[in-house]
């Protein structure tokens, strides 16, 4: 297995789980981007306040939890793609509203880029309107 796709799946797995950026951070660079075309996460740009933007998600979607579909390296272009699915219900206090006791199942994907053997930038693809939706907050 690929140093980087170690990497990978440690960063993933301690960002799925809501460890935050003192979780990620070993993986990471000080300065590494984030980007989504997902209007939940308009102007979260850096992976710190993504990582701790997941770890306050999972206080009111405390059952939250993702289900790994794929995991990809891409050694020429240093890159791991990794495809999962995230499952929880929004039974606890805080995010838009109160707890709706809705569920969603959400496909998703992060591509993680590398230099050396740490995360420089994530893009995250993902229908968050659809997530939206099904939680109950639009």
């Amino acid at each position: 297995m690929s140093d980087i796709t170690t990497v990978a799946k440690a960063f993933f797995h301690a960002c799925e789980t809501g460890g935050g950026w003192e979780a990620c951070e070993r993986y990471c660079t000080p300065a590494a981007t984030f980007s989504a075309q997902a209007d939940a996460l308009a102007g979260v740009t850096s992976l710190r306040d993504y990582t701790e933007w997941m770890k306050g998600l999972l206080t009111f979607v405390p059952d939250g939890r993702y289900e790994v579909k794929s995991f990809a390296t891409d050694e020429e272009r240093r890159n791991v793609a990794a495809y999962g699915i995230f499952h929880g219900t929004h039974t606890g206090e805080g995010g838009p509203c109160p707890p709706t006791g809705r569920s969603t199942s959400t496909d998703y994907v992060y591509v993680m880029q590398f230099e050396g053997d740490k995360i420089v930038g994530v893009t995250k693809i993902w229908n968050d309107a659809r997530a939206v939706r099904e939680l109950g907050w639009a």
